[in-house]
């Protein structure tokens, strides 16, 4: 299988991180001593960066250095028009030395900025930094505060480690927080089921990610596949891959239930060119345009979207479930690519999530249900069977009818542990097996009447994830869980029987929050008793910490989480909100600063 190179598939270029050196201004003798120690701050930081990141495209990520140092106002919009021409999207201010706040600052409010300033004895950098950061809470312009835990040599030009956590931490988000501006939602269809999630809320869209909301009505997959609004040749190609590499497994529909085997066909035919079409709107397609179909050929410019399906669709089509998880994974008919997010059900919340975390990590994202706590009683009482290790205070079952992405079989593997890698660094052999490891079971007609395929697969246990959902409060807006924790596995038969209980034909996670005993995270009941909604996103690893900071560059408050107080990177003001009650303090600078774009897309 063959690995797509990285490309941006969205109109408008990437941003990059701009980098400002500022100096003390006072020429005859001061400004000249620091002119190569604060450029070489600037251009150490950017080779940092450069070397440590990558967009979630593949694509590496550019840093733009001013072209002087920046003593004054004159030169800071020098500075700032250069940005603007360049792109920039994060800015990043870096300085040996003292320097004039309020005349060195970047004052554009929609960038998110942070302020390193070297804490070293000879020149007052860390005197600056606490100035601007005075100036920046002051102009109600929020910054982070990169502060090193150990004074430094004026000669040093390493970056320390605490540093470099929270530099690449703050860029992350920041790229991510750059990444969405301007960007779709693709809204396929509209409230699935009378679920709360799938009721677009534009104004979240527009005043918290910079994010527009195009709308589709359900309809357009039937005209296009009944008008052959779709590549004819990728189609066939698509076809034959699937009927070699996706492996059907049970029925269990009852036989006068079960459909035919030409039927069965027809759904996987329908499925596949609903997979195209989907990403077709997303994305655009200049093959399309070729033939003949300009407007479609265009796209929506959908950096993330979602598929209503359940009912309407599903009720006399075949289901999304295919489309979701081939769109959703890592890997398709055109080899290894960065995987297309759709959300189930038109859940545009947990669809925010699924971008998130991928703009972060750049792995493929899953979507559940958290449908079930498993207590250690109940699981010995139906199983026989009594859960030790991690599982001994019980697990959640993580389950969803709509599917995730073929990459959460855990199949991929880091230093020999399961995992879910960034796309660019999968292998083929791993594709193959995540393949391998999936069944797609002809879906239950009591739900899809329609037809279709469901994923069915099991996770493997022992990877680090991060489970995390916003939820929409009336009066306060967006708000942000997230619970990190670990996959395991269960005995084969134990597994069975409880999966049968309520669909084998889904795919399943069995997941333990990393608990604390005390509050929301005392146990993993108390984690499900607290999640704020039926539906959670997940990906590998534990990034917590990351959502934590771009949770705050978009004002998101988080009110549930178990990331250690010495991870979480948030704006220097928020300490002015409290610094005994983080939580608390983090709900009052997210309402007094309000959301980034207060007046919808930029």
């Amino acid at each position: 299988m063959d690995v797509s190179p990285p490309t941006n598939r969205l109109i408008g270029s990437m941003p990059k991180i701009g980098i400002r050196p500022t100096i003390d201004g006072r020429l005859q003798g001061v400004r000249e001593s620091l002119e190569d120690q604060t450029m070489n701050m600037a251009n150490n930081v950017a080779t940092f960066l450069s070397k440590n990141l990558r967009h979630a495209n593949g694509l590496p990520v550019e840093c733009v250095i001013a072209d002087t140092t920046i003593g004054g106002v004159a030169e800071a919009a020098a500075c700032a028009e250069k940005f603007a021409r360049e792109g920039v999207g994060v800015s990043l201010t870096v300085t040996p030395c003292w320097c004039y706040g309020s005349e060195t600052m970047d004052m554009d409010p929609l960038i998110p900025k942070a302020v390193w300033g070297f804490n070293g004895t000879e020149r007052p950098g860390a005197v600056y930094l606490a100035a601007v950061l005075a100036g920046y809470s002051q102009k109600g312009l929020p910054a982070f505060s990169l502060y090193s835990r150990d004074v430094q040599d004026s000669d040093d030009t390493s970056i320390p480690a605490d540093i470099q956590e929270k530099l690449l931490r703050f860029a992350r988000a920041g790229l991510a927080v750059a990444t969405m501006r301007g960007k779709s939602y693709v809204s396929m269809g509209g409230v699935s089921m009378g679920i709360a999630g799938s009721i677009i809320d534009p104004d979240l869209f527009e005043g918290y990610l910079g994010m527009r909301v195009e709308d589709i009505d359900m309809s357009e997959f039937i005209r296009r596949m009944q008008e052959g609004i779709y590549d004819p040749d990728e189609f066939e190609r698509a076809l034959e891959w699937v009927k070699t590499n996706c492996k059907e497994g049970q029925d269990v529909n009852p036989p006068e239930l079960q459909r035919s085997r030409e039927r069965k066909d027809e759904e996987w035919a329908m499925s596949v060119k609903m997979a195209l079409i989907a990403r077709d709107l997303m994305v655009g397609n200049l093959r399309l345009t070729e033939l003949g179909f300009g407007e479609e050929g265009l796209g929506r410019n959908g950096i993330l979207a979602g598929f209503q399906g359940q009912r309407q669709w599903t009720d006399f089509m075949p289901n999304g479930d295919f489309l979701e998880a081939i769109l959703n994974t890592s890997f398709d008919w055109n080899g290894i690519r960065q995987p297309y997010l759709i959300a189930t059900e038109n859940d545009a919340l947990n669809g925010i999530c699924m971008l998130f975390g991928h703009l972060l990590t750049g792995a493929a994202q899953m979507f559940s249900d958290v449908r079930t706590y498993w207590s250690p009683d109940a699981i010995e009482r139906v199983t026989g069977y009594r859960p030790t290790g991690m599982a001994e205070n019980g697990i959640l079952h993580l389950i969803n009818s709509g599917p995730s992405a073929l990459d959460g079989t855990g199949q991929q593997e880091i230093n020999g542990e399961p995992a879910m890698k960034p796309w660019w660094e999968v292998t083929s052999d791993e594709a193959m097996k995540c393949l391998e490891a999936t069944q797609w079971c002809a879906s239950v007609t009591e739900y899809f009447r329609g037809g279709g395929w469901s994923t069915d697969y099991l996770t493997r246990g022992g990877m680090p994830i991060t489970m995390f959902r916003i939820n929409l409060i009336q009066g306060l807006g967006p708000a942000l869980q997230i619970a990190e924790g670990h996959t395991v596995d269960l005995p084969p038969e134990v597994h069975d029987i409880l999966d049968e209980r309520t669909n084998p034909t889904w795919p399943t996670t069995w997941f333990v929050p990393r608990t604390t005993g005390t509050g929301v995270f005392t146990d993993p009941y108390s984690v499900m008793n607290a999640w704020g909604a039926n539906h959670g996103a997940f990906s590998y690893g534990h990034f917590g910490a990351d959502l934590i900071t771009l949770a705050s560059m978009l004002r998101i408050p988080v009110y549930m989480h178990n990331i250690t107080e010495e991870k979480i990177f948030r704006p220097s003001a928020w300490n002015a909100f409290g610094t005994a009650d983080r939580e608390g303090a983090d709900f009052r600078a997210c309402a007094n600063f309000g959301p980034l774009y207060r007046n919808g897309v930029q």
